[in-house]
C-alpha cells in the first residue's frame, strides 16, 4: 500500500525511491520463508516458488494505495505517514528486539545502519 500511495501523488521522486527500498527488503524476506519452508522438507523449487509468492501481496497492496492516494486528496499525506509509522513500529517492536536476542547484537546493529545507510543512498540516488 505504501507504493502506492508513494505514486498516487504524482511524483515519481516519492514512488520510485519508496518502491526500490521495499524491492529491496522483500529479497530477504522472500528468502526467510524459502529457508524455514526448506527445514520442514519443503522441496527447494517448492520454497522458492511459496517465498516468492509471497511478494504477491505488494503489488496487490500498490492497487488499493495508489486508488486511495487519488480518490483521496487528504489521503495521500496520511496514507504516507500511516505507512512509515507501520514500518517504524514493526522494526520497533519486532525486528530489533528479535536480532539481538542470543548474543548477535553487534551484526544485528550493523546491519540495521546498513540498511539506513542503503535507503539514504537510494533516496538521494533516485530522488
Amino acid at each position: 500500500m505504501a507504493i502506492g500511495v508513494g505514486f498516487a501523488g504524482g511524483d515519481p521522486s516519492v514512488g520510485i525511491p519508496l518502491a526500490a527500498a521495499i524491492a529491496i527488503q522483500d529479497v530477504p524476506e522472500g528468502l526467510v520463508v524459502a529457508v524455514a519452508l526448506r527445514t520442514v522438507a519443503f522441496s527447494p523449487w517448492k520454497a522458492t516458488l511459496a517465498g516468492a509468492l509471497t511478494g504477491l501481496a505488494e503489488p496487490l497492496g500498490a492497487v488499493v494505495g495508489v486508488a486511495l492516494g487519488s480518490s483521496f486528496a487528504t489521503f495521500y499525506p496520511l496514507g504516507l505517514g500511516f505507512a512509515a509509522g507501520a514500518m517504524i513500529w514493526v522494526v520497533s517492536h519486532e525486528i530489533i528486539p528479535e536480532t539481538h536476542r542470543k548474543g548477535h547484537e553487534q551484526a544485528a546493529t550493523l546491519g540495521l545502519i546498513g540498511g539506513f545507510i542503503v535507503m539514504l543512498l537510494l533516496d538521494t540516488g533516485l530522488g
